[in-house]
């Protein structure tokens, strides 16, 4: 439904500006290549579209456009080769067609696992022949598949430091709407500043 509005706009868009024509136009492409995905029962994300395509609907904030990690909750005995499991053969192909992350995780596991002291973590995992656990895991999934990196930084005079994400390939001043996190120690106290960069 927004989709349609949009495409009927965008046909209706008396636009002097050649700049705005180049635009509309190149969303009204992807639009249309977008609705026929939706109405064949794809996410709009399933759409090739270039960079420029991207942006230039990136106002409509579409729900399919959204990246999407799927999690597969396997048998302890199938975490080492998730691969092995019919039913995660099936989740990585529909993955691998939408543009998707896929984690496998074994559910019971995972409560174990926080229970487990540092050392005798490290020994249960290699005993599953795996290196990680799957929280670890899905957390480093959806980092990638969002393109975040996590930093830490350490100031001088007084003890701060500073925890944040930045999207790969930007620099610290391209913080676009993501939380740096403060932590200023001063005579013993702590206190937590959190910035919202735009």
């Amino acid at each position: 439904m927004q989709i349609e509005k949009r495409i009927e706009k965008l046909k209706k868009s008396k636009a002097n500006n050649s700049q705005t024509k180049v635009k509309e136009e190149a969303e009204k492409s992807a639009l249309e290549r977008i609705q026929q995905a939706l109405m064949d029962g794809k996410p709009a994300r399933s759409v090739p579209l270039t960079e420029f395509e991207k942006e230039s609907m990136h106002h409509l904030c579409l729900l399919t456009m959204k990246p999407v990690v799927y999690v597969a909750n396997v048998a302890e005995s199938d975490l080492a080769k998730p691969e092995s499991n019919p039913h995660v053969e099936n989740v990585m192909k529909l993955a691998s067609e939408l543009q998707s992350g896929l984690v496998a995780i074994s559910a019971p596991v995972e409560p174990e696992l926080i229970e487990l002291p540092s050392e005798e973590k490290t020994e249960f995992l290699t005993s599953l022949g795996v290196d990680e656990s799957g929280l670890g895991n899905l957390i480093r999934a959806t980092y990638n598949l969002l393109g975040l990196r996590t930093y830490f930084t350490s100031g001088d005079k007084k003890l701060t430091h500073q925890i944040g994400n930045l999207y790969k390939g930007s620099s610290n001043g391209r913080k676009r709407g993501l939380i740096l996190t403060k932590l200023v120690l001063a005579k013993g106290d702590m206190e937590k500043e959190e910035e919202d960069y735009e």
